[in-house]
C-alpha cells in the first residue's frame, strides 16, 4: 500500500509540476530582457518556402511567402504552385486580418490556431518572463498572445520553440539549415490537434 501511495504522489507530482520542472531547467536570476527571433525581419528580403501543411486529414502543398512590410507588420500567403491562393493573412501590431481563405479551411478554430503559429514565427521581439539554462543553453519564456512560449537557444541561436498550456507541451517549432539569420527549413509540429505544417527554403 505505501509503495503504491509513493508512486501515486510521485504520479501526481509529475503531471503538476511546471513545464520547466519537468524538463529539468535550471533558473537564471539575468535581468530582463527582449527576445530575438530574427527569421522574418528582413524587410527588404522575400522569405519564400515550399510548404505542405497536413490539416483536418487533408494535405495540401504549395508556396508559403511572408514579407515583412514595416514595423509590426507582415503579409503571409500560402497559394498553389500554379498561383491560387489557399491563404493569405496581415498581421499589423495587434490586428490580424484574414484577406482570403480556402473554403476548406475557413474554420474558425484553425484560423484561431493559424494565427497563434504565425504570430509566434514572425514576432521578432518579445519581453522575457523568466529565463532558464538547459544543458548550457538558454530558454527563454515570453507570452505571446497571452499563450506562454519558450525560446531554446543553441550557442546564441533560436533553434526552437514550444507553446504550453496548462504545463503541457501543444505545439512545437524547429528551425534548422539557418544560415545568416534565415532559416531554411521550418517544422510546425501540433501535439493536440490535426495540424502539421513544413517548409523548405526555395534558396
Amino acid at each position: 500500500m505505501r509503495s503504491l501511495l509513493s508512486s501515486l504522489c510521485l504520479f501526481l507530482w509529475v503531471g503538476c509540476a511546471s513545464y520547466p520542472a519537468k524538463n529539468g531547467f535550471e533558473p537564471r536570476t539575468e535581468s530582463s530582457q527582449e527576445l530575438q527571433n530574427p527569421y522574418f525581419s528582413n524587410p527588404e528580403k522575400d522569405y519564400v518556402y515550399k510548404a505542405k501543411i497536413d490539416a483536418f486529414n487533408k494535405s495540401f502543398g504549395g508556396i508559403f511567402i511572408v514579407k515583412k512590410l514595416g514595423p509590426d507588420h507582415h503579409r503571409i500567403a500560402f497559394t498553389t504552385e500554379i498561383g491560387n491562393t489557399i491563404f493569405d493573412f496581415t498581421f499589423k501590431e495587434n490586428d490580424f486580418v484574414v484577406n482570403r481563405i480556402l473554403k476548406e479551411l475557413d474554420k474558425k478554430v484553425l484560423i484561431n490556431i493559424l494565427k497563434r503559429d504565425f504570430k509566434a514565427l514572425i514576432q521578432e521581439q518579445s519581453q522575457v518572463k523568466n529565463q532558464f539554462s538547459l544543458d548550457g543553453d538558454t530558454v527563454l519564456q515570453s507570452d505571446i498572445l497571452s499563450k506562454k512560449h519558450y525560446f531554446y537557444y543553441k550557442r546564441g541561436q533560436l533553434n526552437r520553440i514550444a507553446r504550453v498550456d496548462r504545463n503541457q507541451k501543444k505545439v512545437e517549432f524547429f528551425f534548422s539549415n539557418i544560415d545568416d539569420q534565415f532559416a531554411k527549413e521550418i517544422e510546425i509540429a501540433h501535439y493536440n490537434f490535426k495540424l502539421h505544417i513544413t517548409l523548405k527554403s526555395f534558396k
